[in-house]
């Protein structure tokens, strides 16, 4: 994007009361962020959603002037803009509807064709809760995660310093600008998260730092990946926000359940108990649960001088090497054969060592 188009984005950001989705639904119909500014009131009012009061002050010379003030704050800083249409835009994040119109990043964050996660949790996470963390962490480094959090205490800063001492790429979200760290403490680990990863708000410099903050932040936690992992949370919690919106972009949601006593597990327990997220209790769950394989695997199936399959698992040995995994509908359907009768072969070719399920009733050849 240019200077000028950055310019026009941030201008349409800084106006109340159209926020994100509107933005979007403004910028469709014109094309682009300053074509709404010389578009004329009463077109824009006529926009599904939209309207004139959610026009009233868009003219006003005060959103360019704002604007032109943080685009001085984003150069001196060498702060890169992410805007939703262009590729450098976290792909995942396009397809949220409240998504950002735009992001800003410090670091060296790369997104493209990566594993995403996300873990959240209780700022006043346990002893037992840092021991699954770090491990959860620890053994899905041989999958190279980018490890999602927001960079507060608790849950959060020790998933990204674990994320660190593996080695693996990690974002922290932020409740506020890129010219603040909250909390200050967590300044200490600023430089190493930039270096393994960075940092990414759709705050301003100039924006008013509010609690509040934190709800709007943990969208884009949830947006980033395809995975979200609580780890430990009370019955209330910021957390449990970032699962349930984490839900609604139809993305999976793990959580670690705890004893029905211990007040921080009692978030985790009602979210697998109302079906919202699955239950884990080993880190390798969420590798299995998402069929994540080792990107130094090579898939090699082995010839089977030893074993003897009949026409039914010969056909089906055959659908599979040429098709991949599949679902065990789309096995009977494609070896014509019914599907409780299916199910009987696949049971054989497992006990054979030929195939091995997988979740979600898929089936793949050793």
């Amino acid at each position: 994007m240019s200077e000028d188009d950055i310019l026009y984005v941030l201008a349409l950001q800084h106006v109340s009361n159209i926020g994100d989705v509107g933005a979007k639904k403004l910028i469709a119909h014109c094309g682009s962020a300053e074509a709404v500014f010389k578009e004329k009131k009463h077109k824009l009012a006529k926009i599904d959603g939209i309207g004139a009061v959610r026009l009233h002050d868009l003219k006003l010379d005060s959103h360019l002037k704002a604007a032109a003030i943080e685009l001085e704050f984003i150069k001196a800083n060498g702060i890169s803009c992410l805007y939703f249409e262009d590729a450098n835009y976290p792909e995942k994040l396009k397809h949220c509807i409240d998504g950002p119109i735009l992001l800003f990043q410090s670091g060296a964050v790369d997104l493209k064709e990566q594993r995403i996660i996300s873990v959240v949790g209780t700022r006043k996470i346990t002893t037992s809760g840092i021991a699954f963390c770090e491990k959860l962490i620890e053994t899905l480094k041989p999958f190279n995660p980018v490890i999602v959090s927001g960079f507060a205490y608790g849950t959060d800063i020790t998933a990204h310093k674990a994320a660190i001492k593996h080695g693996l790429q990690t974002i922290g979200c932020l409740a506020h600008g890129l010219n603040q760290i909250y909390p200050k403490v967590h300044k200490k680990y600023v430089a190493e998260v930039e270096k393994h990863g960075g940092f990414l708000t759709d705050f301003w410099s100039s924006s008013h730092f509010d609690r509040n903050n934190f709800l709007r932040r943990n969208r884009i936690i949830a947006g980033l990946s395809s995975t979200t992992i609580v780890v430990e949370s009370a019955e209330r919690g910021g957390s449990l926000v970032t699962a349930d919106i984490a839900n609604s972009y139809n993305r999976d949601v793990f959580a670690v359940p705890g004893r029905p006593t211990d007040s921080l597990s009692v978030g985790c327990n009602n979210l697998i108990k109302q079906q919202k997220a699955h239950l884990i209790t080993s880190p390798l769950d969420v590798a299995y649960m998402l069929n994540w394989e080792l990107e130094s695997e090579q898939k090699v199936i082995q010839k089977q001088l030893f074993v003897e399959l009949d026409d039914e698992e010969t056909m089906i040995y055959n659908f599979l090497k040429s098709t991949d995994k599949q679902l065990l509908d789309s096995i009977a359907i494609g070896c014509n054969l019914p599907i409780f009768k299916t199910a009987s072969v696949l049971l054989n070719m497992e006990l054979k060592g030929v195939i091995r399920p997988l979740p979600g009733k898929l089936f793949e050849l050793i």
